[in-house]
């Protein structure tokens, strides 16, 4: 069984068990957190699509941490100018752990 879920702008294809890093969430190490933006799910004998999101279904996820990904430079430079750039972005993430999908109907 697994879903695709949408989070932050982006989807993301879960199964029970499974690890993910999605936007920052401003919760606690060790929370729960039900996402019920779930776009399909497939099961056992069958699937199931939404028009945008399936009704009733939800997948559970426990919150296991925080942090910044890798650096990302920026750098602009003008042709034949002095005109140079450079900046860095680190964007921020949480780690998910996925427990569980729900479909309930």
């Amino acid at each position: 069984m697994y879903a695709i879920i949408e989070n932050g702008g982006k989807q993301y294809k879960v199964f029970p068990g499974q690890t993910i890093k999605v936007e920052k969430i401003s919760r606690e190490t060790g929370s729960e957190v039900s996402l019920d933006k779930v776009l399909m799910v497939n099961k056992d004998d069958g699937s199931l699509y939404g028009k945008p999101y399936v009704s009733g279904a939800r997948v559970t996820a426990a919150i296991e941490g925080s942090g910044k990904a890798a650096k990302v430079i920026v750098h602009k430079q003008r042709p034949r100018k002095v005109y140079r750039k450079t900046n860095g972005h680190r964007q921020s993430f949480t780690s998910l752990k996925i427990k569980e999908i729900i479909v309930e109907g």
